[in-house]
């Protein structure tokens, strides 16, 4: 399987690319935002599906903070291709004010944001077949409504900002909760197992293994696999 990423200018971003093979069929999730938040990031999209010849199918977006979904419309729609997010995020395309502070909030007072035109709303549970790859949608709320998290060919998880190396993502923002974000990592992360290679939306890569030993966030819970 092919896993390639890069860290956008804001925030630190991680915008994954991943495909079955070489040459293949793949996906993008996450394009984020430049520093200046006036220019989109397709270049480097494109830098990245060039390194591996991997056809785009479809943009994922893990959750609807602005640094994940600003250049989701200008990679989608230059593609040609769908973009997919769970519809307790989906009003974030166009008003990404809502779940922000309202000091950053009041940045954007003079923004236009616009959905992508082909915008297709996940289910929890609903399963997206592409070519040589199977993608197992979940919602995970807590960090936004409508945070999802990603198992791919019992390989993957994209964990998006539910889940980092020794952390979890934060839920004081328009949109989060602790208490559902307890419910997540109860019922939705722990239970994963241990050989999962975990793609964050911020920070190094990890596994299951490693952060059902060393997460703190996780070893409160008191869960033993």
């Amino acid at each position: 399987m092919i896993v390639s990423s890069f860290a956008a200018p804001a925030y630190a971003t991680n915008c994954w690319v991943i495909a079955p093979s070489a040459g293949s069929e793949g996906i993008i999730i996450d394009p984020g935002m430049s520093v200046d938040g006036d220019t989109d990031l397709r270049d480097e999209v494109a830098e990245l599906l060039a390194e591996n010849k991997i056809k785009p199918v479809a943009v994922i977006a893990t959750h609807g903070h602005l640094d994940h979904i600003f250049s989701i419309r200008a990679v989608a729609d230059g593609y040609g291709i769908p973009s997919y997010i769970h519809s307790g995020d989906r009003e974030l395309f166009a008003h990404p004010d809502r779940a922000l502070s309202p000091a950053f909030a009041a940045t954007l007072a003079q923004s236009e944001f616009i959905e992508p035109a082909d915008v297709r709303e996940l289910r929890s549970g609903q399963v997206v077949e592409l070519l040589g790859m199977s993608i197992t949608a979940m919602h995970a709320p807590g960090h936004t409504k409508g945070s999802m998290i990603f198992t791919i060919d019992d390989e993957l998880l994209v964990s998006g900002d539910v889940l980092f190396a020794g952390s979890i993502g934060r839920t004081d923002l328009p949109g989060g909760s602790m208490a559902e974000m307890t419910q997540t990592l109860q019922k939705k992360i722990l239970p994963l197992p241990d050989h999962l290679r975990v793609l964050p939306g911020h920070g190094p890569e990890t596994t299951m293994g490693i952060e059902r030993k060393s997460n703190p966030y996780l070893q409160k819970l008191g869960y033993q696999k």
